[in-house]
């Protein structure tokens, strides 16, 4: 089927023709005459086979149909049109990640033509602001992630009940990401008669049933032909130990010399290392992975994409859905997935729009299990590859084994860098210790004297260690010296300070005890301000004396 026997808008056709589109593909052909019905659809297809045109294109039309408001001479053409289009209403699009969000933006100014569509993407890392003036001066199409949609719907920036359409792009994805209450929330908040879409290359059961609680009725659109993965991508596995798997990736590129090549990797901290690694070894390459912030993204993406010199980009699964780079040719595994899933849309990124693409995966001892739930899902073993002797390379720089984004930064921050904190410092050489067994005690510097201003202040502070720590029984200065006039309550501040004129108390040989007390003949020794918790009992007839009298 062509698009020209779809009876599109004149403008949309004519755009889709500037785009060099003629023919629909298999989930084109299927999905795009029901979604122009008003119908529901599930659309599952492979990677790479133009389903973000599949709703795109009849969603446009629908919509250019509506604001128009015309009277067509064909009865189905003027089916099309939504009922009672309203200024504020507008068509929603969700999808899991923010490069999803823009590229599926950029489909719909790419087949929009002549009209006044007016689209705006809606997710995290960006500014508020700009998104809530876009989309109060007045948004057709709403292209976000679920997350930054509630935050504008509970900031009363959205309303959910103006949505006329929704579709769900890459849905397992969003439920594997954690977005099912999310999705539901946001579900609960439509109408009860708008337009269910859901598209994806690999549909579970579960976004289904989500679909049928919801009150949709999808029809599901399944031209996968049983083959989950593109026809077009020829991948086979290398079996390499995990130490000789930067030998074999740069032997790899030597051999196959890619135009553009994409190097995933299932931990985001070797992203770094591996772009580091590759440009380290003259081959140009760039890293994105969620360590990065929205500009650096865009950056990256708008990098890989346009500058020819740079022809590499390694990333993690950030990158693996819905990614659509022209030319790519070759795909790494660095390290497979766990989900097998992830596996088809990683190699997706290869093989588009009909052309011939090769997936390559370095297996080593630790994706043993990996590959086994991976040819379980496929129901069919990986043809295995291997690297001639002779393109193997010899010399190559190592790979680096510490934190290339951290390798820029001071090493003054660094525990191990930094002075000791809390030890003594090493002596001068006034201060160091006479030699063992000489029989003389080392130099140490008398302590001057405290001032008198400072005497009281020091006497509250230190425990006189010859008279104990509230003076002798009996004494005057025992508590506070009130022969003086002095009216100090603190037990300390009262305490005489020992000086050099004093003579040392007898302790008969023994240590006196500090903090305790020295009791008169006869009475026994008790610590200082320890005493026997009461009883409940007596607590209570303390109370009732005190409330009645004794």
């Amino acid at each position: 089927m062509k698009f020209q026997d779809l009876s599109l808008h004149p403008s949309i056709l004519k755009s889709v023709e500037q785009c060099g589109f003629e023919t629909c593909t298999p989930i084109q052909e299927s999905a795009i005459p029901l979604v122009l019905e008003g119908r529901d659809v599930a659309g599952l297809a492979q990677t790479g086979t133009g389903k973000t045109a599949a709703f795109v294109v009849p969603l446009l039309d629908r919509w250019i149909r509506s604001k128009e408001n015309r009277t067509e001479s064909d009865e189905k053409l003027n089916n099309r049109k939504y009922k009672d289009w309203k200024p504020r209403e507008f068509i929603l699009v969700l999808v899991p990640t923010r490069e999803l969000a823009d590229q599926v933006s950029e489909a719909v100014e790419k087949f929009k033509g002549d009209a006044d569509v007016g689209c705006a993407t809606v997710y995290g890392g960006t500014s508020y602001d700009k998104q809530i003036e876009a989309i109060k001066s007045g948004i057709d199409f709403i292209v976000g992630t679920p997350g930054r949609l509630i935050d504008l719907y509970k900031s009363h920036v959205l309303d959910f009940r103006q949505v006329r359409a929704v579709v769900f792009d890459e849905a397992d994805r969003m439920f594997d990401m954690g977005f099912r209450d999310d999705m539901k929330f946001i579900l609960r908040r439509l109408p009860t008669d708008r337009q269910f879409l859901v598209f994806s290359a690999t549909l579970n059961f579960e976004v289904l049933n989500v679909a049928y609680s919801f009150g949709a009725e999808p029809i599901e659109c399944n031209v996968s032909r049983d083959q989950a993965k593109a026809e077009h991508v020829k991948d086979e596995i290398l079996h390499v130990g995990n130490r000789d798997k930067p030998l074999h990736l740069l032997s790899l590129f030597k051999r196959e010399k890619p135009k553009q090549a994409i190097i995933f990797s299932n931990f985001k901290n070797s992203v770094e290392q591996l772009s580091y690694f590759l440009n380290d070894n003259g081959l140009p390459s760039v890293a994105i992975s969620s360590l990065l912030n929205q500009n650096q993204r865009n950056r990256v993406i708008e990098k890989f994409k346009s500058d020819q010199s740079t022809n590499i980009l390694v990333a993690t699964d950030l990158a693996a859905r819905g990614l659509d780079v022209e030319g790519v040719d070759v795909v790494v595994n660095y390290e497979l997935p766990d989900d097998p899933e992830n596996y088809i849309h990683r190699i997706g990124r290869t093989g588009r729009a009909g052309q011939e693409g090769k997936a390559y995966s370095l297996v080593g001892e630790r994706d043993v299990e990996a590959l086994m739930r991976i040819e379980e899902y496929l129901k069919h073993k990986l043809p295995v590859g291997w690297i001639d002797d002779t393109d193997l390379l010899t010399e190559f720089n190592a790979f680096p084994s510490y934190d290339v984004r951290n390798a820029h930064k001071k090493t003054s921050g660094d525990r191990r860098s930094a002075p000791d904190r809390g030890r003594r410092p090493p002596r001068n050489s006034s201060q160091q210790s006479p030699p063992r067994g000489s029989g003389t005690a080392p130099h140490r510097p008398r302590r001057e004297a405290p001032s008198e201003s400072a005497e009281g202040s020091s006497s509250a502070r230190h425990r006189d260690r010859s008279l104990g720590r509230h003076g002798r029984s009996g004494s005057p200065q025992g508590k506070g010296d009130s022969a003086t006039g002095n009216s100090s309550t603190s037990p300390r501040a009262s305490a005489p300070r020992a000086t050099a004129s004093q003579p040392p108390r007898k302790t008969n040989g023994k240590a006196p005890q500090r903090g305790r007390r020295h009791p008169a003949k006869g009475q026994k020794s008790r610590p200082v301000g320890r005493r026997n918790p009461k009883t409940v009992g007596q607590k209570i007839s303390g109370f009732i004396k005190g409330l009645f009298g004794r």
